[in-house]
């Protein structure tokens, strides 16, 4: 539980206490690239968590709750062609990426911490079958060490899209955009030095669930 001194002030957009909001820091970017987030359930009580600024930055971005689904049409509520979207991975699985990034129609992230992401890929075998965009990040997770990651080129969900919305010709200025909210939020949680027990939010400050 978050101490009540952080929670006393909330944001009225996010829902957010204020030492975890980046509202002020948001800026709306159009892209021709959908992105589908599928978040564990557990994910939006994270503190840290990083779907909410896609949400917020990116009107083509859908966020999803839950544990499986029986197809993309079915989580994104509308029928698709499976093979104009891919499913990004880090690139050590050593399967070929997409090789023209650029016709995709969109991508799906999955988000929750490593655990979690693989609970919702064994749940749902049609990400099996989906196109994979392997990704390589040039640097680690701007987390540090407020979140560890099990590998370096293993990053945060707003890292991991930024990279493809790059990859599938978006406007570079769209990554360093994120980046730069993203990296607000991890260091207004570490200069408010929240303890790691403390990083979960109260139900009744989580984020807003998409409609």
């Amino acid at each position: 539980m978050i101490p009540p001194s952080l929670v006393i002030e909330s944001c009225e957009t996010c829902r957010r206490p204020k030492v975890a909001c980046v509202c002020d820091r948001i800026v709306s970017y159009p892209t021709s690239l959908r992105v589908l987030i599928l978040q564990h359930p557990q994910e939006q009580d994270a503190l840290l968590g990083s779907a909410q600024i896609l949400v917020a930055s990116l009107p083509k971005v859908q966020l999803v709750i839950g544990l499986s689904w029986r197809s993309l049409g079915h989580a994104l509520g509308e029928d698709v062609d499976l093979s104009k979207w891919a499913v990004l991975f880090p690139e050590r699985d050593g399967r070929s990426g997409v090789r023209e990034a650029s016709a995709l129609d969109g991508v799906v992230v999955l988000d929750g911490t490593w655990s979690k992401a693989k609970t919702l890929w064994w749940r749902n075998p049609w990400l099996n079958r989906m196109n994979r965009l392997t990704l390589k990040p040039k640097q680690p997770s701007i987390y540090g060490k407020l979140r560890a990651e099990p590998k370096r080129e293993y990053v945060s969900t707003l890292e991991s899209v930024a990279l493809a919305l790059t990859l599938c010709g978006e406007s570079p200025e769209i990554e360093a955009g994120l980046h730069r909210v993203f990296r607000t939020l991890v260091q207004r949680v570490r200069d408010a030095n929240v303890p790691k027990e403390a990083r979960k939010l109260p139900r009744k400050t989580r984020p807003p669930r998409p409609s």
